[in-house]
């Protein structure tokens, strides 16, 4: 191997295979992909409760609680793979009609300013939440008492999984290496 391109320059050519840039979407990629199955099984719980409510006139009392919890699993911890895959709202009121450059620095400001502090006290105070739930032992208030620490830890978990894939995004747009800064369409296209 060459001894000078150990240490050669970071080409923008190669950014996507920064091992931090491959690695935080390769987590948050996987975790979408297990979360996901989530929805199947809080689904097929939902129509085992109407099929036994309905069908069988014994309605459970454990459904409603289970697939709450469930569902609230489900929707937290798809925040980093909703960012990775540019899945979150945007309001592109000011850079719709800036060039990609002007755009992607733009939105790299946008990280620094408003994303990695919201992401940074979410996870904090997301920890801070959870252990005081596990402290207390707190469960549901509904007709089965479920521990309420497992979700509240989840939140933990999705906070960290959103700042890191914060990370991953800032740097693909410091390197020049966003994909969704291509050209934006007007709106009314005639």
């Amino acid at each position: 191997m060459n001894a000078g391109a150990e240490n050669a320059p970071l080409t923008f050519g190669r950014v996507h295979n920064l091992p931090i840039i491959r690695l935080i979407d390769g987590i948050n990629e996987v975790v979408g992909r297990i979360v996901s199955i989530v929805a199947i099984v809080f689904a097929g719980i939902i129509i085992y409760d109407v099929f036994m409510r309905y069908f069988m006139g014994e309605p459970t009392r454990w459904a409603f609680d289970v697939t709450k919890q469930l569902y609230g699993f489900y929707f937290i911890m798809l925040g980093g793979y909703a960012l990775r895959h540019q899945a979150h709202v945007r309001v592109d009121l000011v850079t719709e009609r800036l060039g990609r450059n002007a755009r992607r620095w733009v939105e790299a400001a946008g990280y620094v300013i408003f994303f990695f502090p919201f992401a940074w006290v979410f996870a904090r105070r997301s920890w801070d939440f959870a252990m005081t739930s596990y402290g207390q032992g707190e469960v549901t208030y509904g007709a089965v008492q479920l521990p309420v620490y497992p979700l509240k830890m989840a939140m933990f978990v999705a906070a960290v999984l959103l700042l890191i894939q914060g990370v991953s995004e800032f740097l693909k747009l410091v390197l020049n290496k966003a994909d969704h800064l291509e050209p934006m369409e007007p709106l009314d296209v005639r």
